[in-house]
């Protein structure tokens, strides 16, 4: 229980990669505020099932990050709610598919504000408490499409791009206050939005699961297989840790080699 006493925060966690990086933090013993846009009532088993299993505070805040009031509203809860704000992981995103032509404006301003914004604010509000406690971890879920461009995904390219910037700019600007700011750089990563791609392309042609997997990896992670989205979270909690303290500003990759190539 490395982390008893903790709080966290971790955005976009109502399911799949975020849920997964609140157990991990949850199971090391960190109080958890959730969040997403789903109706709390629709989250209220998830939080009593995590918080029964792990014996830890967990709580769920429903906020549009679309909007600076927004931001603000969730990191207010969050403070509210935790005895202490330690841990956070700017994990929500939106996503949009079309070419830059045809890209609409309206979902430009989306993803820069969810995406890159929300990380930004709520860092902001954040590192007052973090500074006065003199501890604190700040993670930016980045990408692979942060060190990679790829069509047909301009908003998404960009804002990962983006959120390395501020992950280094952020660990300059704590340099020896006990706080660390990393980023994060999953593949592809086995969540249920995943899983219903795989199952797609099962149905369209008639695949095997396996077969499947590689088909939808093919070009990607040379390794062929999904990433685990519990390792993600037990890396996350590894770079809580003490043996952590002195990594601070990077990216840290866990792609199945998909970097390497």
């Amino acid at each position: 229980m490395m982390l008893k006493g903790k709080g966290a925060l971790v955005t976009g966690s109502s399911n799949g990669l975020g849920l997964a990086m609140a157990r991990a933090l949850a199971r090391a013993g960190c109080d958890i505020v959730l969040h997403g846009l789903e109706a709390p009532s629709n989250m209220a088993h998830t939080a009593e099932e995590l918080a029964a299993s792990f014996d830890v505070n967990v709580a769920y805040v429903q906020a549009d990050l679309a909007t600076a009031a927004g931001v603000d509203a969730l990191i207010d809860s969050a403070q509210t709610r935790l005895n202490t704000l330690d841990v956070l992981i700017n994990n929500a995103v939106v996503r949009h598919f079309a070419g830059i032509e045809s890209f609409p404006l309206e979902h430009w301003n989306n993803a820069l504000a969810v995406n890159l914004t929300a990380a930004f604010r709520a860092i902001q509000l954040t590192l007052p408490g973090m500074r006065e406690r003199g501890w604190g971890r700040i993670f930016n879920m980045t990408s692979v499409y942060g060190a990679r461009g790829v069509a047909n995904r301009v908003d998404y390219v960009t804002t990962k791009t983006a959120l390395l910037g501020l992950t280094r700019a952020v660990a300059m600007e704590t340099l020896n206050e006990g706080i660390t700011c990393n980023a994060i750089c999953p593949g592809s990563v086995l969540t249920p939005n995943i899983d219903g791609r795989i199952h797609a392309l099962m149905d369209e042609r008639g695949l095997e699961r396996n077969d499947a997997v590689r088909e939808f990896l093919k070009g990607k992670q040379p390794t062929g297989e999904l990433v685990d989205a519990a390792h993600v979270g037990d890396m996350v909690v590894f770079l809580c840790g003490a043996s952590a303290s002195q990594i601070t500003g990077s990216m840290m990759p866990i792609e199945g080699g998909w970097l390497a190539g």
